[in-house]
Formats: structure tokens, sequence, C-alpha cells
């Protein structure tokens, strides 16, 4: 086993696990295609939970340093990085840009749920598609809100793609706020819940072509 750390002592900080590992890897004594241990062997090596590791291997890989590979392990991809943290790149992103990207995620997210869904995904989808149509109808602006990113959310989980789960949830998330400043009232979400029940039922039916069609129809709502 390969040993490349020494344990943390701050159990939790998960920056600090990436910035450990980040060292090493800058440093050279973690080489570029080289693959990091599992995330056992990492939990045993820093001393922290499964959850601090995999927060740390999001960070590296948003820096560009790591990349994950379904089946077969995280590896290094760069000694330097690719720059400016995705993170970051976000927070300062405005309001529109952050928006189409939602939007484009979206079409694509449906498209792939409808063809890989489990009866799992499909009643957590059921689940915050009924809170979103009560928050929206009690007028409870911000509840809603989220029950419609939790929808989403739950879509993009059933797409299977890593990367475009953890993209939409951070766009979408970094939106919020915006979202409850902009609508002031649940008007929209009334308005939309029959499209949001026909993406839902595409979904279930398995149909992709249905599934793209519904979702492009509430991406362009109101446009």
């Amino acid at each position: 086993m390969m040993n490349i750390s020494t344990p943390v002592k701050r159990l939790s900080l998960a920056e600090e696990v990436a910035g450990r590992i980040q060292d090493l890897i800058v440093s050279g004594k973690i080489v570029v295609d080289q693959q990091l241990p599992t995330e056992p062997e990492l939990m045993a090596q820093y001393g922290v939970g499964r959850s601090s590791i995999r927060e740390a291997i999001k960070v590296l890989v948003n820096r560009g340093f790591l990349k994950v590979q379904q089946g077969l392990g995280t590896f290094v991809i760069s000694q330097s990085g690719s720059g400016e943290p995705l993170t970051t790149l976000l927070q300062r992103a405005d309001f529109e840009d952050l928006n189409e990207v939602r939007l484009i995620l979206e079409v694509k997210i449906a498209e792939k749920a409808a063809m890989l869904r489990s009866q799992k995904d499909v009643e957590k989808m059921k689940g915050f598609l009924k809170k979103r149509y009560e928050y929206a109808v009690a007028n409870n602006l911000e509840a809603c809100i989220q029950a419609d990113i939790n929808f989403h959310k739950s879509i993009a989980d059933a797409a299977r793609n890593e990367v475009m789960i953890d993209l939409y949830a951070s766009v979408a998330d970094m939106l919020k706020k915006s979202f409850v400043l902009r609508y002031g009232t649940t008007k929209t979400f009334v308005d939309t819940q029959h499209l949001h029940d026909a993406l839902l039922q595409a979904i279930i039916d398995k149909d992709p072509k249905k599934a793209w069609s519904c979702a492009t129809r509430i991406t362009t709502h109101g446009k």
C-alpha cells in the first residue's frame, strides 16, 4: 500500500486533506497518471471519515489535479492544476450565465434520467414534486424553490453522471437566493406544475425524447 501522508490532527477538515495531497502532487511525490489509494486507505492514512475524503477529492478535481474514473479509481491528471477552482468561478459568475448553464444541464439530465432511472429514483422525484406543488399553492416561495431544486437534483441523480450531478447541484444552490428575489411569489411555479408533471411521466415511461421535449418546455417557459 502506498503511504502518502501522516494522519491529520483536526479530523473534519477536508480542505487540509486536499492541501496535503495537493502538496504531494505539486512536489512530484505523487506523479501524473498515478492512482490514489482507495477511500478506506486514505481514511486510515489521514485519520478522517469517508465524507472528508470525498470532499477533499472533489476539491482537487475542481482544481484540476485529479480525475475520478468510475469503477477504476482516482488518478492524478496534472501537477499544476487548472488554475481557478470551479467553486470560485461559479461564485463570481452573474445570474444569467449561471441560469443558462442550469437550463442546458436540465435538458440533457432529463433525457438520461428517462433511460437510466430506477423505481427508487421515481419515488424520490414524486415526493419532491408533490412538495413543490403544495408549497406553490401555499405561496411558500423559499420552500417551493428548494423543493423544485430537489426535484431536479433527483432527476440528475437518476442520470448517473457524477459530473452533471455535482455541477447541477452547485449551480442550482448558488442561484437559490437570486430566485427568491426574482420571483417574489410562487405564481410561476403554479403555472409550470403541469409541465413538471409531464416531465416526471416521461421519465416514468422511460421516454427520453419526450423527457427532452418536456424539459425544453420548462426551460423556455416565459421566454
